[in-house]
């Protein structure tokens, strides 16, 4: 068995962390800007509280607005204080890291353009199944 350097080990943490530090404070600080700027009533137009049209609307956003799992939580997180519901934002961040439509060009010459927009559709009708049970699971705890 190896043994791990635990001094060196920590010292990786520690780098990575002070590496993702200035992305989260970006983050926070564009979200700040984001919810002063945009008004209250505009969420509302776009999440009614119908769970298929906010699951649809969280899916939609998510899907543009692709990026890492960090930076979704802290967004979703904001959302939640906004009002809007625990399953369009299960679906915005499920979205958020599976389907890529930015990336999909790239995506497309790499791979080939049937499975990437597959792979891309699937994740989406996927992360909307999985924000539904995810808070109707929720909602027997």
């Amino acid at each position: 068995m190896v043994k791990m350097d635990f001094k060196k080990s920590f010292l990786k943490t520690v780098n990575s962390f002070k590496q993702i530090l200035p992305i989260l404070g970006g983050v926070v600080m564009l979200i700040g800007l984001f919810i002063s700027v945009v008004p209250k009533n505009l969420y509302q137009k776009f999440f009614t509280g119908n769970t298929v049209i906010d699951s649809l609307a969280g899916a939609f956003f998510g899907s543009i607005a692709t990026g890492n799992p960090i930076t979704s939580y802290i967004i979703g997180g904001e959302f939640l204080k906004q009002g809007i519901s625990l399953v369009a934002v299960a679906a915005f961040i499920l979205t958020w890291v599976t389907v890529g439509i930015i990336q999909l060009p790239a995506e497309s010459l790499i791979f080939g353009k049937k499975f990437a927009i597959t792979r891309n559709i699937i994740c989406f009708l996927t992360a909307l199944v999985v924000a539904v049970l995810t808070v109707f699971t929720l909602s027997f705890l």
